[in-house]
């Protein structure tokens, strides 16, 4: 094949330089196999709680959550001197459908338990693909109505309840909100969608120019959307609840604020997501970063561009829960 017939790459926005820099340098791998879930399980990705939690003055209670087939793992974290009730978050953990705890991606919902003088309650919610869909947005769904339940007794104003996600968190967030609204279950006052997997189907633009790049490729979505669905995948089968994307309807739903990188897979599907929630009458904040890569906050919070998109969702955080804690 001559040089001028050969396939040319996709064009695709570049990774911001300081953000590139830190890329280049990641141990982790630029795809994910499913050989990879079990090693990646017990690679230690973020800093023991103990440690998070050396600097915060936060209390930190292990629970025991009623789920759908079998009893939860959640934790949760109350502020020292805490006594009129205040802000509540509801935390899922990103990891892909595969892998992550209720500790991954925690600190910034921390600061803001801080600042704000809020109780989050993090889910151990079961992963795939030992347990496919629904297990995990089912769980997340037991575990937001035990929160509502007892919010009383976790020092929680259930007007003030937020729902916050990331990565597969952020998806299952989104059809944790659905569920609410279908089964009429408790009502969360605002949902924090952070970079949030939200389509099974791989078929925006971003999909297919992330292919092989980044710290969430097309080919690792592809493991974490084939470990949740199976053979259901890109298919008519697919609940609305595990795939948030699917879903024609969405009037009725909490506020939303929704972040991404311009240089990740999920940055189409999140910006149709909150285009549809406008067309449906919810108010939803929409944040692109030029260049991030997939939770580039996460992995580089230092970083110019990551400082940026901390600080807007500090305020839309501060805004929404206000300054009644």
């Amino acid at each position: 094949m001559s040089a001028s017939s050969a396939p040319q790459a996709l064009a695709r926005p570049p990774y911001d330089p300081e953000l590139d820099t830190l890329l280049a340098n990641s141990p982790l791998p630029t795809a994910i196999t499913p050989e990879m879930i079990e090693p990646l399980r017990a690679a230690p990705f973020t800093a023991p709680i103990e440690e998070v939690l050396s600097t915060r003055n936060l209390n930190h209670t292990v629970v025991t959550v009623p789920g759908p087939d079998g009893d939860l793992t959640a934790s949760v974290f109350t502020p020292r001197r805490k006594s009129a009730p205040g802000a509540g978050i509801y935390f899922l953990h990103g990891g892909g459908m595969v892998i992550g705890d209720r500790f991954t991606g925690i600190e910034n919902i921390l600061d803001a338990a801080e600042e704000h003088h809020a109780v989050v309650v993090s889910l151990d919610y079961r992963l795939a693909p030992e347990h496919p869909d629904p297990a995990p947005v089912e769980d997340a769904y037991a575990g937001f109505v035990w929160t509502a339940a007892h919010a009383a007794d976790l020092g929680i104003d259930p007007d003030r309840l937020l729902l916050a996600g990331t990565s597969a968190g952020g998806g299952l967030a989104a059809g944790v909100a659905l569920l609410a609204r279908d089964r009429q279950g408790p009502a969360a006052m605002a949902q924090l969608l952070m970079s949030p997997m939200l389509d099974d189907r791989d078929e925006t633009v971003s999909s297919r120019q992330y292919s092989g790049s980044g710290s969430w490729s097309r080919e690792s979505n592809d493991t974490g959307w084939n470990a949740l669905l199976g053979e259901r995948r890109r298919s008519k089968a697919v609940s609305v609840y595990a795939a948030p994307a699917r879903a024609t309807d969405l009037s009725e739903l909490p506020p939303a604020f929704i972040d991404v990188g311009s240089a990740e897979v999920f940055r189409d599907e999140d910006v149709a997501y909150a285009s549809r929630l406008w067309a449906s009458g919810v108010q939803a904040e929409l944040h692109v970063w030029a260049g991030g890569f997939h939770i580039f906050d996460g992995a580089a919070p230092h970083a110019a561009l990551s400082v940026a998109a901390l600080q807007a969702r500090t305020a839309w955080v501060r805004r929404t829960l206000g300054d009644r804690s």
